[in-house]
């Protein structure tokens, strides 16, 4: 099992046994931060589900079908997550101003502190190693779930916070200000997600630092007399690369070819963790202006 897969089976376990706690003492307590906090992570279950549907399917190799894979699979996962997550965040405000309008009143508050102690403490070691993870393999998928759960830290941080204070003072406002505040942090958090999965799924180039590397590579050979059309894009663990080089006409096919493999494996040392799929065009002449003007048209 692959590191990505593992931490998704270990999210969906542990978003599984807070579900249950949570809900168990937000239905008993009334608490709409506890309840909240409960379908967050009804939420965190099945999208970690799903997200490790999306990697198994992400990591399939290219096939007569699929020729260049299946990685956009893990941005499309992201959007899904992202709205998910928001429509969550909507229920959630509409929970809080519900109790608000009704007025009503928390119970076992001593039993939903011990609880939402628990959950931060048990939160808190899942987003460490879901970081570690996500620094490990750089998966797309495991940085938004890695993300997902750390807003779970803050949210976990604020309901227990707010239990205590409604304990403490016996104003249940304070319980729908804190509850209706998740909702919207909820909300915001998801906006990155949706964000990044739809630049991916509309092919952006990748950092422009490595777009400038790429370039310092092709103009360091001094063979190459020119290069242009140069294109890069990302889907999960594979960086598509493609661009013409301009080389002397009398060069010979086979001293171009190794020139553009000695080329090819420098770009893909600027990250030997990630998949390279390089296409490189040799010219015999600079017919930049030509191309330009097809791709224009097209």
């Amino acid at each position: 099992m692959t590191p990505q897969k593992k931490a998704t089976v270990v999210s969906s376990s542990v978003a599984a046994l807070l579900t249950l706690i949570k809900l168990v003492v937000g239905i008993a307590s009334g608490s709409v931060a506890v309840l909240a906090s409960a379908i967050d992570s009804v939420l965190d279950m099945f999208v970690s589900v799903f997200n490790y549907f999306a990697i198994s399917n992400s990591e399939k190799p290219a096939d007569n079908t699929f020729n260049y894979g299946r990685g956009k699979i893990e941005a499309l996962a992201s959007v899904i997550e992202g709205t998910i997550i928001t429509l969550s965040g909507l229920f959630l405000l509409y929970e809080a101003i519900k109790k608000a309008i009704n007025g009503e009143v928390s119970q076992y508050l001593g039993t939903s502190v011990v609880v939402m102690i628990i959950s931060l403490i048990i939160t808190i070691a899942l987003v460490l190693y879901l970081n570690k993870v996500a620094r490990d393999t750089d998966s797309m998928v495991i940085k938004a779930d890695a993300l997902h759960y750390k807003t779970d830290v803050y949210t976990n941080a604020a309901v227990l916070i707010s239990l205590i204070l409604v304990h403490f003072t016996g104003i249940e406002l304070i319980d729908v200000i804190v509850g209706g505040g998740i909702s919207l942090f909820i909300i915001y958090s998801a906006y990155e997600l949706i964000q990044e999965g739809v630049l991916v799924l509309l092919d952006r180039a990748v950092d422009e630092e490595v777009v400038e590397n790429i370039v310092k590579i092709i103009e360091d050979e001094n063979k190459v007399n020119a290069h242009h059309l140069l294109k890069t894009r990302e889907a999960g663990n594979q960086i598509f690369v493609e661009t013409h080089l301009v080389f002397d006409c009398i060069i010979t096919l086979m001293d171009a070819h190794r020139v553009t493999d000695r080329i090819e494996d420098k770009i893909k040392m600027l990250n030997p963790d990630k998949e390279w799929v390089i296409n490189i065009h040799m010219d015999p002449y600079d017919d930049f202006e030509i191309n330009d003007k097809v791709v224009k048209n097209v």
